[in-house]
């Protein structure tokens, strides 16, 4: 059995200087596609829809496809194409589309598609929709992923504390108690904090709400052990698990101290893998962190505003 992020920590600890850990879950989908042809969006009014969590506690919503469902699709800012489990379109009998290259976090490989008429997701939906339809191993709670197709220009808010999330228009917001907001930039699609250091050293964030933990390169790494905050003997092997069935391996460390804009976290869980992912964002030559559910859930809520490339922290 795959240990949930839970039931991972307690395992570490009881595992302490054995040389690996059991396989998990990094619920990661990653669908980054090279094809520049991206579905009709219909609908611009403020869209909210109720959410719920999977086994690995990442955030799901419904969604209706071809007025069918609700099905519950993974919500994940890491993706820029939503997918469909290849499971969920065999029952509905959607027709084919033409292959497309789909980046997961551990390699690009041509996967099949199939179409959709309309995708609906509350008062927004998508129509023509070619959707890559992908095997989500282990992922019994999806029938898909929502990436960030959705969005073109909007603000994205995953409030955790109310359990849902809103699509709306940008605004312009400051920081005060309670609230941090990070500027940022655009990075294929996602956003990438600008103002983020670990010990005072400048690195990249992104986020991801696909990751059930968070990622970091090599060269973060490297960072973190040169400082003397920690020691080598400190990282904890481990085996990922990709929702696509990819399995990599990378070494779990407690980063004791990060700043995120005016936040300063401590003792954050890093995996430390210098996966795909980080090529296709060109974040692999710089220190980098991709930021998971793990950390995202500490908050009430995270909202991205792809409009006025910030990044917003609500302090639970």
């Amino acid at each position: 059995m795959t240990p949930n992020r839970r039931q991972l920590t307690g395992l570490l600890a009881a595992t302490a200087g054995l040389a690996a850990a059991a396989p998990f879950d990094v619920a990661r989908a990653q669908v980054v596609t090279s094809d520049p042809v991206a579905p009709e969006t219909e609908g611009t009014d403020p869209s909210k829809v109720a959410t719920s969590r999977d086994a690995s506690l990442r955030m799901v919503a419904p969604v209706t496809i071809n007025g069918h469902g609700p099905f519950l699709f993974l919500v994940d800012t890491g993706s820029n194409r939503s997918c469909i489990s290849r499971k969920l379109a065999e029952r509905l009998g959607l027709p084919p589309g033409p292959p497309v290259s789909v980046h997961t976090v551990v390699k690009a490989q041509m996967r099949p598609t199939v179409m959709i008429d309309r995708l609906q997701l509350g008062s927004r939906s998508q129509r023509r929709v070619k959707i890559p339809a992908l095997d989500l191993v282990g992922s019994d709670d999806a029938d898909g992923v929502l990436g960030v197709d959705w969005l073109k220009g909007q603000r994205l808010v995953l409030n955790f504390k109310g359990h849902e999330l809103e699509i709306m228009a940008p605004v312009t917001e400051s920081s005060h108690d309670g609230r941090i907001v990070v500027p940022a930039r655009r990075r294929s699609g996602q956003l990438t904090l600008i103002d983020a250091d670990v010990g005072g050293s400048r690195i990249s964030a992104m986020i991801d709400s696909g990751s059930e933990l968070s990622l970091g390169n090599n060269a973060l790494r490297r960072m973190v052990t040169a400082s003397g905050s920690v020691h080598a003997d400190k990282f904890q092997r481990v085996y990922i698990t990709t929702v696509v069935g990819e399995t990599f391996p990378g070494d779990l460390l407690y980063v004791p101290f990060m700043r995120l804009g005016g936040l300063n976290i401590g003792n954050v869980p890093v995996v430390f893998a210098e996966t795909h992912v980080f090529e296709l964002w060109d974040l692999h030559k710089t220190p980098a962190i991709i930021l998971g559910m793990d950390l995202l859930t500490q908050f009430n809520a995270v909202a991205l505003d792809f409009g006025r490339s910030t990044v917003r922290f609500d302090i639970a």
